[in-house]
């Protein structure tokens, strides 16, 4: 089981609200108003981790390491939301989100594989760990800066211990667990070719509730997202490059296969999914031969 050595690992650098948070250095002249209100966004965007758990712990029901995982998992991205949230508790109590706008991001996500669900939030905490650095350098009040500074860190170890489970899902179903990997890593890496920000917060998660059925359409401003990443904490080609490289570099880890380009992780996919086409066949053609007698 991964669960314990993860639970020590983390437990070990986990940071307090009271003592690690340098609330004293408050500077009330240096947040502006719009800045205090992508704060108040991000920490309604961190209450999603509630929905987002229920969906894996229904989908991984046959896997209780990765379930218990989720108990880390889920305290600590709760944690972020509640860290934003005392923030303008403390400087901008006008903008602390309301109960029923944390709870309107709560709602039943539709099952989906479970081995490319969970490569689309490795790639989600990549491009979080990402975005929260840059956020860190457009702000200029010292304590948001370090409270994104410290949310930034804990995305890129969920990050490291999602690799842990890609790892050994890899040992376990082997070429399935790659073509999955490989097919969301093209994906999650192609960012630059879509109109919309690749994270699994802004992704539809329930045909039922379309278009609303994203975490981002359903915050006070939907359109806050782009209008962050564009114009305000400016994530640029030279980030997004960033994000691209770290997906491709983790790959290359997992894979023992070197990608340069989202392209050569691409003929990788292609590869593998042909591989398993391969195997399958002699399999359908059996099946068809006893269910044809």
């Amino acid at each position: 089981m991964l669960y314990p050595e993860l639970f020590k690992q983390l437990e070990a650098v986990r940071w307090s609200m009271d003592k690690d948070i340098p609330w004293e250095r408050f500077d009330a002249s240096l947040l502006s108003d719009e800045q205090a209100q992508t704060i108040k966004m991000n920490a309604i965007t961190e209450w999603a981790a509630l929905p987002a758990t229920e969906m894996f712990l229904r989908d991984n029901r046959d896997d209780s390491d990765f379930s218990a995982f989720m108990s880390v998992w889920f305290f600590e991205e709760q944690k972020h939301s509640l860290v934003l949230m005392e923030y303008l508790r403390r400087f901008r109590p006008e903008l602390v989100p309301t109960e029923e706008e944390l709870h309107a991001v709560r709602f039943e996500f539709d099952p989906a594989p479970a081995l490319e669900t969970l490569m689309m939030h490795f790639c989600g905490e990549i491009r979080l760990n990402h975005w929260y650095r840059r956020a860190a350098e457009w702000h200029s009040e010292p304590v948001i800066q370090a409270i994104y500074e410290t949310l930034a860190r804990d995305e890129a170890r969920h990050g490291g211990a999602y690799l842990r489970y890609m790892k050994r899902a890899m040992q376990k179903f082997g070429d399935e667990a790659r073509a999955a990997f490989a097919k969301v890593g093209v994906l999650m890496a192609s960012a630059r070719r879509t109109a919309q920000a690749l994270h699994p917060t802004n992704l539809h998660v329930n045909a039922s509730l379309f278009p609303r059925d994203t975490i981002q359409s359903r915050l006070p401003d939907p359109a806050w997202l782009e209008q962050w990443l564009d114009k305000q904490i400016q994530f640029d080609a030279v980030w997004e490059t960033k994000v691209v490289e770290r997906i491709l570099h983790n790959m290359s880890l997992l894979m023992e296969r070197s990608f340069a380009s989202v392209q050569e992780l691409n003929r990788f996919r292609k590869e593998v999914t042909a591989s398993l086409a391969s195997k399958a066949s002699p399999q359908a053609a059996n099946a068809a031969t006893h269910a044809a007698v």
